[in-house]
């Protein structure tokens, strides 16, 4: 069945003008068809290979990755294990996000921790402040116990770059 750049649009969660970039880009597997009057027609294996390269888009590999897999693929049978290792070195490029994600959820569950506790507690004023080079708490003449250097009684510094337990030289 022929499809029309808006149905192709509709369907693959693109704009018309992404779809069009997809094509000059080359990263269509097979070319885009057009009709005498010049309408692109797109077939069902266009939609197919857009869910496909629009996953391998939004896990981080690049136009030229893909237009590279896309040549391979065009070249027909006999380059598998070229598609095979620029896959896995994808793969790999993914897991390595995904670990870098996982961390960095990591540190924000901490640091909601430490924002929950001290509102619940009353004390969100006391959370570090980088504006406040002395570390006071407002409304007092002591240093907070939360200044930028100091940590709270379990070994964390509730709010600074730094994350979770502090060690020897980090800030």
């Amino acid at each position: 069945m022929d499809l029309s750049i808006g149905e192709v649009a509709q369907r693959s969660g693109l704009s018309v003008h992404a779809l069009r970039f997809y094509e000059r880009e080359g990263l269509f597997a097979n070319p885009v068809r057009r009709l005498a009057n010049g309408r692109r027609i797109y077939h069902e294996e266009d939609v197919e290979w857009l869910a496909v390269c629009t996953k391998l888009r939004s896990s981080g590999m690049s136009v030229a990755m893909i237009r590279q897999y896309i040549e391979l693929v065009r070249q027909g049978p006999g380059n598998e294990l070229d598609r095979l290792e620029l896959l896995r070195r994808h793969e790999a490029f993914v897991e390595a996000q995904i670990g870098e994600l996982r961390e960095a959820l990591g540190v924000m569950r901490h640091k909601v921790r430490i924002y929950e506790d001290h509102v619940e507690r009353g004390e969100a004023d006391r959370l570090w402040n980088p504006s406040r080079k002395d570390g006071a708490v407002p409304g007092s003449t002591a240093p907070s116990s939360t200044a930028p250097g100091s940590t709270a009684p379990d070994g964390t510094a509730p709010d600074c770059p730094a994350t979770g337990p502090r060690t020897a030289g980090r800030a």
